[in-house]
């Protein structure tokens, strides 16, 4: 008997232990273990749209350094300068070519881009001439006078204010103030000769800008030769204020009109 019920209880005990050693269905996990993480981050890369993929990488791949930047808004830049180019025909080329033809040959010869230009050349290059020729004269008589008086400071200034022996000028006596005043003379010959350099330059220049100016009005600009003036008698209504003196509503005026 004893050993009948010692036979059940190792029975049931071996039993149980098998029981135990299978996993609860309730405690099992129903989640899939992920052996390989990359696919199924591809999978839900894939499976996201454009629009909405994460943040973190719209910015990885938005960011730009600031060489790149300055890059492609110059090449935006010149995109759009491009677009707004303005095509030329030919006659408008020739038209450009003969306005800067007649400035440029001004700036290399006085007068040569006047005479390019046409119409009253014959007057307009004895007048730029006759200025070249004036601020010489004015060059040279400055510039003379300047240096005479510089040899008869330094004589007067080396020798204690002594006239030199056969000095231009017997006004001026052996004085520092006489030494003085021809000094101040100096100065002032030296800057008229200067000054007159510098009209010359200026000449030169107003030369060059009235070629092309004419060139423009010329081959630009419609200036036709159908020009006129109307001068015609006309009435003229009174001021309001004017009625207690006269009493006349209009007087009798001179109308004059221009045509071009």
């Amino acid at each position: 008997m004893n050993r009948l019920l010692l036979v059940v209880l190792v029975t049931l005990g071996t039993a149980a232990g098998l029981s135990a050693q299978e996993p609860d269905s309730l405690r099992r996990d129903t989640i899939p273990k992920v052996t390989d993480p990359a696919p199924v981050q591809d999978s839900l890369v894939r499976r996201a749209s454009p629009g909405q993929r994460d943040s973190l990488t719209i910015a990885a791949d938005t960011t730009e350094t600031r060489r790149e930047r300055r890059r492609r808004e110059r090449q935006e830049r010149e995109a759009q300068e491009a677009k707004e180019v303005v095509f030329k025909d030919s006659a408008r080329l020739a038209i450009e070519e003969l306005s800067r033809k007649a400035w440029k040959r001004s700036l290399m010869v006085p007068g040569w881009g006047q005479i390019t230009n046409g119409g009253w050349w014959w007057l307009k290059v004895p007048v730029i001439y006759g200025g070249f020729v004036s601020a010489a004269l004015v060059f040279e008589f400055n510039n003379r006078y300047y240096r005479e008086i510089l040899s008869e400071v330094q004589y007067r200034v080396e020798n204690n204010h002594a006239q030199p022996p056969n000095t231009k000028y017997p006004a001026f006596p052996a004085e520092s103030w006489a030494t003085d005043r021809l000094i101040n003379a100096k100065d002032y010959y030296r800057r008229n000769r200067d000054l007159t350099v510098l009209v010359t330059m200026g000449w030169w220049g107003i030369q060059v800008v009235e070629a092309y100016v004419t060139s423009i009005l010329k081959y630009r600009w419609d200036i036709g030769d159908d020009l006129g003036i109307n001068v015609a008698p006309t009435l003229l209504s009174q001021p309001a204020g004017t009625f207690a003196y006269r009493q006349e509503p209009y007087t009798f005026g001179v109308k004059v009109g221009i045509r071009f």
